[in-house]
């Protein structure tokens, strides 16, 4: 690419920051008064004296912005469901630029009769152009082996995600392979995000502020997967203060604690989680579930000035055990991951020109191993650093977004043991990129995004450039909503694992060759009605074409091989939701229809098969998947219920196994040993059995003067039913999913 493109982007994003002339502005921070917690979604109304009404919503981190008023009288009011309205007369003059933050009181008294609404927010059909909101409070509703929620149960209720079972941590986000998704917090990159134990991942929702899951058509700055993004904001700790939680349930055991480093202006957030799963677990559920697991997360923020904000976050996990049953003849392997990153993000309000900059600088690390307990023979490490600058400035009917950003992650890779295909291999790919992203707001109801985005890989030579485009349009009318969406996508790093055997969750990352990286197409579209105030309805239909992806090599031998083979793919479906909001009871239906197909370029296929080009179901392809949650209050109980509904996933048949032995020689047959084979049928042309189950659980809240308690109790696969989690195709052994497990947890809160 020329150099002269980055300029002309540069030149575009000049000529988009806002102009000083004869208007004003405003622009704030509007937070909690008791714990200073930013306040995201408030409605913000400017209304002259002549009549005439301005008005928009706080962002995820509580700012408002409005620009190109004319000098003049104004009446400016906040409103937010649960907090009293606040409101003031203020008189703008040509040129002035307003910094003004907003502390909103709440108001218990009304609180409980808003709640309802107040989920209106998010919520499970709330879905515009592939981007669902989601809150912790979305989270808690659902039934878990914890008193808290998690984000990995929300995630296993959508329609287009796919899991392989309640252990592993892979996650399919509308046919994508689970190193194809994004996960962020805070702007930190989290490459492997989901515990082997998959009611868990690394976020709590006692830690969520709130979470933009992506499922296709994402815009900037989101770029280098080709799936899906996952972009969680954490909350900021008590600035006023010292509060805290601890729980024990049969999984895992939590504390966290916040509260004020500086009164009023710098605070602190840290959690901690351990698995208990064999101290307390193991002893009760009729299989062995030997994995340990943990997290810890810790954020610092601080309120540098009135126009600008600092925060720290630093986040790790550990995940290690064994996936598979252990036979006389067959050792089984232990499997482990760990997770570590740090980063800083500030956000400033410059006083002279009205527009945000958000400045973010962080480092991600994953390992993961596989092996023997304590003599691993395969690793994997992924590592580097992230920089990026964002700007968002503000016009009357536009708002123009813009920024750089800089990557270099270093993928390394050693693998080897028995049966294994020897690599060791070191790679660092660096790209440097700048977005142009303007919103256009054409009418009261019609408003359009277009994303531009330039990319130079340096120190590359077979590729040095790299352009893509995006982009949405969304038109609303009273209760009715309609959206579009599009963008092209490309990935230059990926995770390989052997998914002929759906046991091994070992992934080893790697970059891709520079000359064909791997690249997406997706095109969404969506409608959305709300005919009365309590129900909600969503439909969404997309298409994901997907080209050069990487996939292990298909061989006979029981083996991981990093050898490549190419395949190409589409994804395609539409999800049905359906949310009712009542006042005494909330839940939702989900159904997913989807369809997901590879074409591998494999040249030995024609070989095994009579064709070179193999077109096959990948084991991820989960053509219905149902999902129905409930919750209702009786008395003084919260009663939560889930039923989930999956139809059966390919896997590969096998005829037989045999040995190979290489005749190049005068050889001893029945002394020298032999390589291991497996005759396999056609790729994934066999049928997994369905899976369903249902969870339910009881928790009740006592209040007493310095604490509250929670104490829960429920079951997990309540009427026993037997799914299966994997077939070992090397062994022939199958391997099943969590039996009936009942549970019981409490939960300390104290200020």
């Amino acid at each position: 690419m020329k150099y002269q493109h980055l300029l002309l982007l540069i030149l575009l994003s000049v000529w988009a920051s806002p102009i000083l002339g004869q208007t004003a502005s405003i622009r704030g921070f509007v937070t909690d008064v008791d714990d200073r917690e930013v306040l995201a979604g408030v409605s913000v109304v400017l209304e002259s004296d002549t009549g005439g009404l301005r008005g928009g919503v706080t962002n995820s981190d509580g700012i408002y912005n409005l620009t190109r008023i004319a000098p003049g009288m104004y009446v400016l009011r906040f409103s937010f469901i649960g907090y009293l309205t606040w409101s003031d007369t203020l008189a703008f003059q040509a040129g002035q630029r307003l910094n003004l933050n907003i502390a909103l009181q709440s108001a218990p008294e009304v609180l409980e009769e808003m709640v309802v609404e107040a989920e209106i927010e998010t919520g499970a059909a709330q879905v515009t152009a592939g981007l669902q909101t989601i809150s912790p409070r979305d989270m808690d509703l659902l039934p878990t082996p914890d008193v808290s929620g998690d984000l990995a149960s929300f995630l296993t209720t959508l329609p287009g995600v796919v899991t392989l079972g309640d252990r592993g941590g892979q996650y399919y986000i509308r046919g994508g392979e689970p190193s194809h998704n994004m996960t962020l917090i805070d702007g930190m990159h989290v490459y492997q995000p989901y515990h082997i134990l998959g009611f868990y991942s690394a976020f709590p929702s006692d830690i969520i502020h709130q979470a933009d899951i992506h499922t296709a058509g994402y815009g900037a700055p989101f770029t280098g997967r080709i799936s899906s993004v996952i972009d969680i904001k954490s909350r900021n700790g008590d600035k006023r203060n010292y509060s805290g939680a601890a729980s024990i349930a049969p999984f895992v055991s939590s504390a966290q604690i916040e509260g004020p480093l500086i009164y009023n202006k710098l605070s602190f957030l840290a959690s901690a989680r351990q698995s208990v799963v064999k101290q307390i677990a193991q002893h009760y559920v009729a299989q062995e579930m030997p994995y340990t697991f943990g997290d810890a997360f810790l954020k610092v923020h601080g309120q540098i000035g009135s126009n600008s904000q600092l925060s720290v976050s630093g986040i790790y996990t550990n995940d290690k055990g064994t996936i598979g049953l252990e036979s006389e003849d067959r050792i089984l392997e232990e499997v482990g991951w760990r997770n570590a990153a740090v980063g800083m993000r500030y956000i400033v309000l410059p006083r002279a020109l009205p527009f945000v900059a958000e400045i973010q600088l962080s480092y991600s690390f994953l390992e993961t191993d596989q092996g023997p307990a304590k003599d691993p023979v395969r690793w994997s490490r992924i590592s580097g650093f992230q920089y990026a600058v964002h700007m968002n400035s503000f016009y009357q009917r536009t708002q123009w977004k813009w920024g750089l950003y800089w990557r270099a992650p270093q993928v390394t890779a050693h693998l080897g043991g028995l049966f294994q295909d020897t690599d060791f291999g070191r790679s660092r790919r660096h790209k440097a990129g700048i977005y142009l992203e303007p919103d256009f707001y054409i009418t009261s109801s019609l408003k359009a995004r277009i994303t531009a985005i330039a990319e130079l890989f340096p120190g590359q030579v077979d590729r040095r450039s790299n352009l893509e485009a995006r982009g949405r349009i969304i038109w609303q009318h009273r209760e009715h909503e309609v959206s579009l969406g599009a963008g092209w996508y490309h990935q230059e790093i990926f995770g390989l694992s052997d998914r002929r055997d759906a046991t091994n969750i070992f992934t080893s990352w790697r970059s891709a060759p520079v000359e064909d990286l791997s690249r997406s197409i997706h095109a969404l579209a969506g409608y959305r009605i709300s005919p009365y105030p309590w129900l909600e309805l969503s439909a969404e239909t997309y298409y994901k074409q997907l080209q050069d992806l990487f996939i292990a090599e298909w061989t006979a031998f029981p083996r991981f091989t990093s050898r490549l083979q190419r395949a190409d793919g589409r994804a395609m479906g539409i999800e049905l939701r359906t949310e009712i909001r009542r006042q005494k009871v909330y839940g939702y239906i989900n159904y997913g229809l989807s369809s997901v197909r590879y074409t591998s370029k494999q040249p030995a296929a024609e070989l095994w098969f009579g064709e070179g080009n193999l077109d096959f179901r990948p084991p991820h392809d989960r053509r219905h998947q149902l999902n129905v949650v409930a919750t209702t209050r009786i008395a003084h109980y919260a009663i939560s219920a889930r039923w989930n509904f999956g139809s059966g996933r390919p896997f590969n048949h096998v005829y037989g196994f045999d040995g190979f032995l290489l005749l190049d020689g005068v050889k001893n047959l029945f002394t020298e040993p032999d390589n291991q084979r497996v005759i396999y049928g056609e790729p994934f042309r066999g049928l997994l059995p369905t899976y369903h189950r249902l969870d339910v659980s009881v928790e009740r809240e006592f209040t007493f003067d310095k604490f509250m308690l929670t104490g829960q109790v429920g079951v997990i696969n309540a009427y026993n039913r037997r799914n299966l989690f994997a077939l070992d195709l090397f062994t022939a052994t199958r391997n099943y999913q969590l039996p009936i497990v009942p549970i019981a947890g409490l939960k300390f809160d104290f200020d």
